[in-house]
């Protein structure tokens, strides 16, 4: 096929480079990116959804639904398995008029992004294609043009992209054909399929089918967890964000499975341990059972709350739940927050029933296990014991459970599964306590501050979504001023407003990260559903803007979370560094690389290297990112944290370097002019030569900057 790739070099130069001209070199990025792009879409679909009907209603989810899948799912996947070089990395002289990317080249996202949507929209509106095909075709040209793609690639583009446009049409139209009947008959009488314009109603009424209208908002629930749990996986699944450095340093804590560890508790090696052992040692494998818990919350909270109150309040309830930013970030990464999440909620939903006048021993044994899993998730998880206390003392028809077995035996159980990390830190002169005490500040001498109250509430001001966040505290203010309060409702303050108001109060004495609070998100939510769901069926007014207004507010800033270089095509220059929410997750694999580039240099001397980070976080990303690191994690590990006279966290538990006797090594750590370099370090070895700083580049911007040095020759009675 050499005429073939001869064609579209030549093509390519002709388009890039003898078309070119001022007009040209001023139109082509306008039309191949510009920031007015995505606010001119979310504005156009806004005002569709707005003023264009039940046509604009059915076009603008199918839109979204059909691109975000094609793109993640069809492109994306296809991009990574060609992983076809970029034209400026295997030409020269190529024109680059954009920067570059750094996926691959074949195909153009672009180009198979236009074409789909030109598709959708003409199955939609006929006349559209005046327009989108047009403006189509000048994306792809536009993308040759910048030197971006090459005729190859844009043509791949456009044909993908109309061929999962169509393909997904298809399939959205047999479930609508399938499903619709069913549960929107008035719907699907208008419009019994997607292609083509509504059905004539006859002048004789139709025959009334008769819905289920709780089950309509299930299966409503249910489509929603549903949709959000794919579109996690494929986010996760695509490589859109690294580890941060605390998935990192747990994923080692995975593959030296343990009763318990510094820190933590041993769940969240154990969860990472399932989602490697199914999916690999990749970002999917790791980070698998987020999104799934976070499925299964939703799942739980709907089946719930449908029972307990209403179907629509619990429909609702999910809803706004994808809409937290807290909650979409607990749902992305996996760190120990969903599993005490889980956890919580699986004790909140068996509590419930054990306090009913029907209640069983059981329910409390399930009360037991789910607080003593949560407690091997997280520490925290102790709280609720406290919240269970609160609602049987001031609630008068529960306080008749603690004369029963109920609750003392779901102590118990809790005590059992305290066991493992009992157990493990006798054996570690009970480092955690003194861990925990310290990160809590409790080591600290009393005094009142009011330093840490504004950032505490300004932070879970956005990050609980503002207008989620004042309906769930408002109805827990209207609870206490009714007469005939709902005990379901009571039941629900208690299980969470400790813990919000315990961590606020303790800001007057110590900093409180936005984090510590994630329990109580879902009776706070649950709350708000419930309230002002009854508000609703009384005639509350305005409800239903505030409603669409939170979504709004919670949704945008949770798509900008997942991809901030939308915000750098919004605004038409990067964010900066120190600014971007997902630098913590970003430029590992650039680090990786220089680590690797340094120890190869040092290699030419003839030893053996291993590596030392300063940081633990470090260590995690250097082992998993670096792949001879991540090749030899479990016996003998290539990178190591360095030694220390007193545990600083698992490492200190774990062999140190001092194996590797007589060998050289690369020191790394991040350049902080205020922290001194280490005295150990220094005496480990014969010499070190300073390799200097280098600076780690993602998209142009730093966001990281390492620090290298060379150590020679480890002594024999290094210690660690």
């Amino acid at each position: 096929m050499s005429w073939a790739q001869a064609l579209d070099v030549a093509l390519f130069r002709f388009v890039n480079q003898r078309l070119a001209n001022p007009f040209l070199d001023s139109v082509m990025p306008f039309f191949s990116g510009n920031r007015f792009f995505i606010p001119a879409l979310i504005c156009l679909s806004i005002f569709l959804l707005w003023r264009g009907g039940s046509r604009a209603r059915v076009f603008v989810p199918v839109l979204f639904l059909i691109l975000a899948l094609g793109d993640g799912l069809v492109i994306n996947t296809i991009k990574h398995a060609v992983a076809r070089p970029r034209p400026y990395l295997q030409l020269d002289g190529v024109r680059e008029l954009l920067g570059r990317g750094e996926s691959g080249s074949m195909p153009s996202s672009h180009t198979s992004t236009w074409f789909a949507a030109t598709f959708l929209a003409y199955t939609f509106y006929r006349r559209s294609w005046r327009a989108m095909l047009p403006l189509a075709l000048l994306v792809g040209f536009s993308r040759m043009y910048v030197g971006a793609h090459f005729p190859s690639d844009v043509l791949a583009g456009a044909m993908l992209g109309a061929g999962y446009g169509a393909a997904g049409l298809f399939a959205v139209n047999a479930v609508w054909r399938t499903w619709g009947r069913k549960w929107f008959p008035e719907q699907w009488r208008r419009w019994p399929s997607l292609f083509g314009t509504p059905a004539v109603l006859c002048v004789d009424p139709p025959t009334p089918i008769q819905v289920d209208v709780q089950a309509r908002w299930i299966f409503l629930g249910h489509l929603v967890i549903a949709v959000t749990l794919i579109a996690r996986l494929l986010y996760i699944g695509a490589g859109k964000i690294e580890l941060s450095e605390d998935e990192a340093y747990q994923w080692l804590w995975s593959r030296h499975l343990a009763l318990s560890y510094f820190s933590k508790p041993p769940l969240i090696a154990i969860a990472q341990f399932i989602g490697t052992s199914l999916f690999g040692n990749n970002e999917l494998g790791v980070r698998f059972l987020s999104p799934v818990i976070a499925a299964l919350v939703s799942l739980m909270l709907l089946r719930f709350v449908a029972k307990e109150a209403n179907a629509r309040a619990a429909f609702w309830l999910v809803a706004c739940l994808q809409c937290v930013p807290l909650a979409a970030v607990g749902a992305t990464l996996m760190t120990i927050d969903p599993l005490l999440v889980l956890f919580w909620t699986v004790a909140i939903i068996a509590g419930w029933r054990a306090v009913q006048p029907g209640g069983k021993t059981s329910d409390w044994i399930w009360v037991g296990v789910a607080i003593g899993a949560g407690f091997l998730s997280k520490y925290s998880a102790a709280y609720q014991i406290i919240c269970f206390l609160f609602f049987l003392l001031f609630w008068k028809p529960a306080r008749q459970q603690l004369r029963r077995p109920g609750p003392w035996l779901a102590l118990l159980i809790v005590a059992l599964c305290t066991l493992p990390v009992i157990v493990w830190n006798s054996q570690h002169d009970w480092i955690t306590l003194h861990h925990v005490s310290q990160n809590a500040g409790l080591d600290k001498q009393w005094h009142w501050t009011s330093r840490f109250l504004v950032d505490f509430v300004v932070s879970e001001f956005f990050l609980l979504n503002p207008i989620f966040l004042i309906a769930g505290l408002w109805a827990w203010v209207a609870l206490w001023r009714q007469q005939n309060r709902s005990g379901f409702l009571v039941y629900l303050f208690w299980m969470g407003a400790p813990v919000l108001l315990g961590h606020l109060l303790y800001t007057l004495h110590s900093r409180v990260f936005p984090n510590w609070i994630a329990p109580a998100i879902v009776p706070l939510l649950c709350t708000a559903a419930v309230f002002w769901d009854e508000r609703w069926r009384t005639g509350a007014t305005r409800l239903k803007p505030w409603l669409i207004a939170g979504i709004l507010i919670g949704a945008i800033p949770i798509i900008l979370l997942h991809d901030t270089n939308l915000i750098t095509k919004i605004a038409g220059k990067p964010l900066s560094a120190n600014l971007d929410p997902l630098r913590r997750v970003r430029g590992w694999h650039q680090t990786a690389v220089a680590v690797a580039a340094a120890r190869e240099s040092l290699l030419q001397e003839g030893k053996p290297v291993f590596i030392i980070a300063a940081h633990y976080g470090l260590v995690g990303e250097i082992s998993f990112y670096l792949p001879e690191a991540k090749a030899q994690v479990s016996r003998t590990p290539l990178v190591y944290y360095q030694s220390a006279d007193h545990p600083e966290n698992q490492f200190y538990f774990w062999p140190g370097y001092q194996s590797h006797s007589g060998e050289n090594a690369i020191y790394v750590r991040e350049e902080k002019p205020t922290e001194p370099f280490s005295a150990r370090i220094e005496k480990e070895f014969d010499s070190i030569a300073d390799l200097g700083v280098r600076e780690i580049e993602y998209r142009g911007r730093i966001f990281r900057t390492l620090h290298f040095y060379a150590c020679h020759n480890l002594h024999a009675n290094g210690t660690n």
